[in-house]
């Protein structure tokens, strides 16, 4: 779908506290869907959390990819692979990823409460750690 035509209204800085934001709103919602054990909607938005985060480092770097797929492979090779974050945090990304795809696709997946209390804490350690790198690097651009 083509984006409607907006004026350029920011830097990269401001695009990346913005998904840091979509992030921060996403997991919230993961959160009161775990509440009213609605499992796989928190699955769907733990994920969303945890991918707005990374395309938030991204958007540092002034990338952005049509595909969910193609934005978790280039994170994973030039942040995780290359060392500038922890190996666990790319094997955490793609098991929220297999979960969320579970949960939204496959027909006779149940999504269980502790599956998804791990989902949401996935998602939380990944923004807190993603939110931490966004902030380290505008620090040190400064």
């Amino acid at each position: 779908m083509k984006q409607p035509d907006v004026p350029n209204v920011g830097n990269k800085k401001d695009v990346a506290n913005y998904r840091l934001q979509i992030a921060k709103e996403d997991l919230d919602a993961a959160h009161v869907l775990l509440e009213t054990e609605s499992y796989r909607g928190a699955n769907n938005r733990a994920y969303y959390a945890i991918f707005h985060a990374v395309s938030a480092v991204l958007a540092l770097e002034g990338i952005a990819f049509k595909r969910h797929k193609d934005t978790l492979a280039y994170f994973n090779k030039n942040y995780v692979a290359a060392g500038l974050l922890p190996r666990e945090i790319g094997r955490k990304i793609v098991k929220a990823e297999e979960i969320r795809h579970a949960s939204d696709y496959d027909t006779f997946y149940i999504a269980s409460k502790e599956d998804t209390i791990q989902q949401v804490a996935t998602a939380e350690q990944l923004l807190q750690l993603l939110s931490d790198f966004c902030q380290d690097k505008h620090k040190n651009a400064e």
